[in-house]
Formats: structure tokens, sequence, C-alpha cells
């Protein structure tokens, strides 16, 4: 199994949460500003937030000034589980298969797919981690895929497409659609049920933007695109960049350095895998965009990315989308959905599936 992993920056290490500054001031006003501070926290448990702030600070460490990524160092971090063809504790079995000489997915098969012949939708789905960390193999995406696998039910087909800077700008986007096109020709006989019924595409953070852009390259071929707090970009910040920027995963610097190390040299984040509203609204008004399927978009009140999210589901609508649904978690951070104890964790894997049942 191909171990593509990791996650981000280059700049200092620093808090992903602000702290108020000590200095020449009162304690009434330093505890003042504890106060305020606390305040614009996200309302997180501190598990979660130890949990996170461990991972800024890996992050932080991890990305070199040269552009180059310390896989060692995030190999010692990102525990790796293999596929287990035993069903879970909720049915679910998996199995890791080669698409080509290069690019390997992780299939989830739960035990309703076995229970009534294997006519469940297939999910084929891209994991986050800004192009540059992770794999199908990490933890929490493995029990996330298994999660969707057993709330929807469906069978999730995980991909290990190459990750930058090693795998710059198409790659990510030619694996999933070869990884698609594989799961649209039947999985090579390892789905339940060859070819399959409906086929949906999913991913959050930069997989939600390499899922767009499959989705995007096969329109007709899917019955609908999941975007789990997408990924896009754009050179003038937002207003949620600016003001979200100590929240998790929300750095400036740490962006900066993932946009550099995935798209082509030379391109700025105005680049059409980046700034993928403005790219879908130029290519409607020059009439060349064609007509999404239905598409459910995240977002979450603590994600510095949620004011490019909002233009996202606006420009699909006004290019003829089939039909936009904006799911609005206020109180949640950027990848909330790894932590499976959060309320807002739950509510999405019911919401998913929902829109998946709709549709099959």
């Amino acid at each position: 199994m191909m171990n593509h992993f990791q996650d981000k920056h280059v700049a200092p290490a620093r808090s992903p949460y602000p702290s108020p500054r000590r200095g020449g001031r009162s304690r009434k006003a330093r505890d003042m500003a504890a106060a305020a501070a606390a305040a614009e926290k996200p309302p997180l448990p501190w598990r979660v937030r130890l949990l996170v702030g461990a991972v800024s600070v890996l992050h932080s460490a991890s990305l070199r000034r040269d552009g180059t990524v310390n896989r060692f160092l995030l190999s010692l971090f990102d525990r790796v589980v293999p596929p287990n063809p035993a069903p879970d504790a909720a049915g679910v079995s998996s199995s890791d298969h080669a698409v080509s000489d290069h690019l390997r997915v992780r299939l989830f098969v739960p035990a309703a797919a076995r229970d009534d012949g294997g006519s469940l939708p297939v999910v084929v789905y891209f994991h986050g981690g800004g192009f540059v960390f992770h794999s199908v193999a990490s933890a929490q995406f493995d029990a996330l895929c298994r999660r969707f696998a057993s709330a929807i039910p469906a069978v999730v087909t995980s991909v290990d497409y190459r990750l930058s800077p090693e795998h710059r700008f198409p790659t990510p986007y030619d694996d999933g659609e070869a990884a698609l096109l594989w799961v649209l020709a039947g999985a090579g006989g390892a789905l339940p049920s060859s070819p399959p019924a409906t086929v949906f595409v999913a991913g959050d953070s930069a997989g939600g933007n390499v899922a767009h852009h499959v989705v995007a390259r096969l329109p007709g071929s899917v019955a609908g695109l999941i975007a789990l707090q997408p990924f896009f970009a754009g050179e003038t910040p937002t207003a949620s960049e600016q003001r979200l920027r100590d929240a998790p995963f929300g750095s400036p610097e740490r962006i900066s350095w993932l946009w550099r190390a995935f798209l082509p040299p030379g391109a700025t984040r105005d680049h059409d895998a980046a700034n993928v509203p403005a790219a879908i609204r130029r290519d409607a008004e020059l009439h060349r965009h064609r007509a999404f399927p239905p598409t459910m978009v995240c977002v979450g009140g603590w994600d510095a990315h949620q004011d490019r999210q909002r233009p996202y589901a606006d420009a699909l609508r006004a290019a003829g989308a089939e039909e936009v649904i904006v799911a609005e978690f206020p109180d949640a951070i950027h990848a909330f959905y790894i932590f499976d104890d959060l309320a807002d964790s739950k509510r999405l894997l019911a919401e998913v599936a929902t829109f998946v049942n709709r549709r099959r």
C-alpha cells in the first residue's frame, strides 16, 4: 500500500488559536483580553483542541522552506492501518486494489451490500490534506470512510491519488478521473454489484477540490457530488480568510505554501484549479461550462475557507447545476468530520446519507 500521507507549513510553528499578549497591562486588562480570546475560539472539547494544536505544530515542522516535505517526520505521526477483510463492529470490511501501476484504491463494503445482493450506491472518495498529506491508509480517513460506508450505506472507494510537491497539478485530477472510470467500468469485479447502479463522487478539503475537478471532466457519469469544505483559493484574501487566520488550519502562510507546492510553477492562486468559483462563472459567461449533477457543499462557521465555498455553490447554481444544497455547520472548524465524537460529525453523516439515498 502506498503511504501517501501528511499535512502543512513552512513558517515557524504557531498555535492555531489566538493568545493574549502579555506586557505592561493590568491584571484586569489581561483577564479581559483572555476572555475575549476565549470567546473567539471555536467550541471544541479539550481533546480535540489538543489534537488540532499538535497537528498544527507537526505540519509547521514538516514543510520546508525549499518547497519539499519532510515525509519521514510525518510518517512518525501519521498512523496508518492495513485493509481488513473481516467486518468490523459496524459490519464494514475493506480491501486494497490496484487501478494501475501507480494508483491504488481502498474499498469499504458495508454489511448491507452483502445482505441485499450488492445493489448499494458507490461513493468515490478523495481524502483531504492540502494535496500534500495523508493517504487512504491514514487511520483517520480509513475510519471516516468506514463511517460513511455504514451510515449511508454505500460501497466507498477511497482513492490514493499521488501527492504534491512530488506530483503537481494536474496529477491528482488525472488519478481521480482514472479511479472514477475504473469504478464505472466495474472495478475489475471488486464491487458487490458490477457495474454499479449509481455512483457519487465526494471529497473533503483538498479532496473536495479534486472531487470537483473530476466531476467537471465527467459530469454526466455520476449521480451527485459531495464537497466537504472544499479547498479553493484566490489572490485577493476573503473576509473569512482574514478573520480566521488563527483558526485551525487557517494560517495564510501555510495555505500559500500548499498552493505553491501544487500549482504549476509561476501560477497564481487565481489559476482555474484554485479559484474555482471564478472559473465556473467565466466559463458560464462563455457558454462552455457543463452543468453539474446535484451537489452538496458543506460549510463550517470556523473554517477560514468558507467565503470561497458559498460562492462556489452560487456559481454552480448560476451555471445551471441540477441542484445545489449548502449544509451549514456554524460551530464547525475545518476538518471537523475527522473527530467522530463531535455532534456535527454525526449530523454530517446523516445529511450525506440523506443526500445520497434521495438520488439512488
